[in-house]
């Protein structure tokens, strides 16, 4: 009897499960700041690339005890298009479009693979790996990201990656006759916020 007993009692154990938590989809916020950015070095000075319009959405499981406390990052992607960075220079930006095969390619894509959530000061750390697609060449990486919690309807994303752009395939762009060299390496950077759509 008390066999029994033990085994409706597991059952409804995990029937209940999937209810402690509770998985909500959310797309990047367009009307909010949006700031995507390549940074990188020259033989002249430093160099930026910045870009306010992007897309992408991401999955978050919340606590549902406590509608703010996050649980776990399930999914995440951000498509950035090539055309939309802009730097100070018009001679830099159409070098670095080439660079990057923009006519073939139009976007800088990610994709989450996974992630490992632990809280920090003010939100959360989350160790991520996943694939980053530059100029058509997809690459693993792993990637840290800061997220804080705004709200249960609004998430900010921030984070980082340090590539070459040997391994994508790119060559580093010059110009002014070859004097103004770009090094190999530079920095993808993002800072956006994910909200969820509104329902009609």
């Amino acid at each position: 009897m008390n066999t029994y007993l033990n085994k409706i009692v597991l059952i409804l154990m995990l029937i209940n499960v999937p209810f402690l938590n509770a998985q909500e989809t959310f797309t990047i916020e367009k009307t909010r700041q949006i700031d995507m950015r390549l940074n990188g070095s020259s033989t002249l000075h430093d160099w930026e690339m910045d870009a306010k319009k992007s897309n992408g959405e991401a999955r978050f499981t919340f606590d549902t005890n406590d509608g703010n406390t996050l649980k776990s990052l399930d999914a995440l992607t951000f498509n950035l298009e090539v055309l939309n960075l802009k730097s100070d220079s018009k001679g830099l930006d159409k070098n670095a479009y080439k660079a990057l095969k923009s006519d073939t390619y139009k976007e800088i894509h990610y994709i989450l693979s996974s992630s490992q959530i632990a809280p920090e000061k003010g939100g959360y750390l989350l160790q991520t790996k996943g694939k980053l697609t530059v100029a058509g060449v997809t690459k693993d990486i792993v990637m840290n990201l800061h997220l804080v919690v705004h709200s249960p309807n609004a998430i900010s994303c921030k984070g980082e990656y340090q590539l070459n752009m040997t391994d994508y395939n790119v060559e580093p762009p010059s110009f002014m006759m070859g004097l103004m060299k770009t090094d190999e390496d530079l920095t993808l950077g993002f800072d956006v916020i994910y909200s969820k759509p509104e329902k009609i």
